[in-house]
């Protein structure tokens, strides 16, 4: 990466942010604009700022990202944001010659009832989970684009899947948020507000699989280093947990000793969602960070940064 010139579009989220402090900490000069100075979903200020970036490669950290509520509540703003970003991206990129390209997905873009673990060729072959549908079908075409501009244009554009991703830097709105940052907010005021008592949504029953994101941001680097293929790329851990054994985990972090209540009137979401990761481990890459301890990182930056 010494030497090299790469645009992270989305470097103030949690993700863009810690791909941004991994290649800056292996010698690549990252190169960023913040929404104040660029509108991702504007075709041609996109183009513009590309031409005159000039990057050797580009990676896809942006995206408008939340949890079931958000993804139920603006459908809208999901599919269209996202199309739009990742299109004039990926677009622009062609236009001003860049030879390399990494866009990050979601694991949602898997049916709802794919096989276990769930491999990269499941893409496609089944119905969606609906509660999230919207942000899926507009990561697929993100992939789709990517293999679209490699074979019709030859471009080296790649695409990595990643699970459920926590870490540092997370979005701990009371509504919006994924399910780490919710609990660890939910737990976190009920434990200092001395309550007896916390809901949570659904039976607690599905399993999910968590990694932190500075390992992800190790996948990408080796990713843009070695891998060129049509494919699309799974990260993740391997392991899962339910959300009861994960609100557990972090109601003791946070120090809450009250009652957990599951309001099964909420929706679950996939209730099995564990990805094959066998072609990236055979790269060499493998996630450092335990999951309890990447909670605790976690929770640490939310008291420091984010709790009110």
């Amino acid at each position: 990466m010494a030497g090299r010139r790469i645009w992270v579009a989305g470097h103030r989220g949690m993700v863009g942010s810690g791909i941004a402090r991994n290649l800056v900490a292996q010698g690549a000069t990252v190169l960023t604009l913040g929404r104040e100075e660029l509108d991702l979903r504007r075709q041609a200020a996109v183009e513009a700022a590309m031409q005159d970036l000039r990057p050797d490669a580009v990676v896809i950290a942006a995206a408008k990202v939340g949890g079931i509520h958000a993804n139920d509540t603006y459908p809208a703003d999901f599919i269209y944001d996202n199309l739009m970003i990742e299109a004039n991206l990926i677009h622009a990129a062609h236009l001003a010659g860049v030879r390399r390209l990494l866009f990050l997905g979601s694991s949602c873009i898997y049916p709802k009832e794919a096989p276990q673990p769930i491999r990269e060729d499941a893409l496609l072959t089944g119905p969606l989970e609906p509660t999230n549908e919207w942000y899926a079908v507009a990561k697929i075409a993100g992939i789709k684009l990517c293999q679209a501009y490699r074979r019709q244009h030859g471009r080296d554009y790649i695409a990595a899947m990643p699970c459920n991703l926590y870490g540092p830097g997370d979005n701990f709105h009371p509504e919006n948020s994924h399910v780490i940052p919710a609990l660890l907010r939910r737990f976190h005021a009920a434990a200092q507000s001395g309550a007896e008592e916390v809901a949570c949504w659904g039976s607690g029953r599905p399993r999910r699989e968590f990694l932190h994101v500075d390992d992800l941001a190790e996948a990408c680097a080796l990713l843009l280093r070695r891998y060129s293929g049509h494919d699309h790329v799974n990260v993740g851990t391997g392991t899962d947990i339910t959300i009861r054994e994960l609100s557990e985990t972090v109601a003791a972090l946070t120090g809450f000793r009250g009652r957990i209540a599951w309001d099964a009137s909420k929706p679950d979401g996939t209730m099995l969602k564990r990805m094959d990761t066998t072609r990236i481990t055979a790269m060499g890459w493998a996630p450092r960070i335990p999951l309890r301890d990447g909670l605790a990182q976690a929770y640490d930056w939310y008291l420091v940064h984010a709790a009110g």
